[in-house]
């Protein structure tokens, strides 16, 4: 089924509980077409059930964009605590954060306040300028001639397989956030999904996207019957908002430093 969903559901994959000491045990419940690639059944979590893959984009740059690439990276942790292989996760950052300059704890990126390292361990495959819209959607489709630069790693997928597509930026009517040249245009985007369908290399995915308007994304543009359920952190015309440091906090840089 295909459907598209305005929430605001993903800034993390995580929701904190008070009745947790730890509250990174505590993962959202999903809806049941997104809880099935997370929590495959007995059926489904058969080998011939085929593989999961992911592909995880923090699509900006920048010390103020910290936030992007910890999501990324704090999606990549859950991912592998949730039994996904490293070599079925793609993964594109810029990776100019975690040995910033500006960062107060060198080598580590956290997701909340008082968090744990979520770098360490996540593997480089697309990063600096080969953060570009063509390597997403070579990755994408599986298509290893078209990437260039990066590990080469793709979603090489076949028709029983299950696959992952988280993205967190900034964004607007239409477009999302790249730190190269071009941006991320929905018409675009949502081709290659269709692209992808037509390939038979899938048998269902799931599509979380964090960023503002990013219900344009795919509000009348992304087709019934590709068997993609998509998730925005936003609908088309509203702002999606990061947490922890409303306006001009610096509440969680001191709590880095305190750390």
């Amino acid at each position: 089924m295909t459907s598209v969903t305005v929430a605001v559901l993903f800034l993390s994959l995580i929701a904190v509980s008070a009745a947790r000491q730890n509250p990174e045990d505590d993962v959202i419940k999903l809806p049941s077409q997104a809880s099935r690639f997370f929590r495959p059944s007995g059926e489904d979590s058969s080998s011939s059930a085929g593989t999961r893959w992911a592909v995880l984009v923090a699509g900006s740059s920048g010390y103020w964009n910290y936030r992007h690439q910890a999501d990324v990276c704090h999606a990549y942790q859950l991912l592998r605590k949730g039994g996904l292989k490293e070599e079925n996760i793609v993964v594109f950052m810029y990776d100019d954060i975690a040995d910033n300059e500006e960062n107060p704890r060198k080598g580590i990126l956290i997701n909340s306040p008082h968090g744990s390292d979520v770098y360490g361990g996540v593997p480089k495959d697309y990063t600096g300028d080969d953060v570009t819209v063509d390597n997403l959607f070579a990755v994408i489709l599986g298509d290893k001639s078209a990437v260039k630069g990066g590990s080469g790693k793709v979603v090489d997928s076949g028709p029983n397989d299950h696959i992952f597509i988280f993205y967190s930026d900034h964004g607007g009517p239409g477009v999302l956030g790249m730190p190269t040249s071009p941006y991320l245009y929905a018409d675009d985007l949502n081709d290659v999904l269709k692209k992808k369908h037509a390939s038979g290399t899938y048998k269902s995915m799931v599509f979380y996207l964090e960023a503002c308007e990013s219900g344009s994304i795919f509000e009348g543009l992304l087709e019934e019957g590709l068997n993609i359920y998509a998730t925005t952190a936003s609908n088309a015309v509203e702002s999606s908002w990061g947490t922890y440091c409303p306006g001009r906090s610096l509440a969680l840089h001191q709590s880095m430093k305190l750390a």
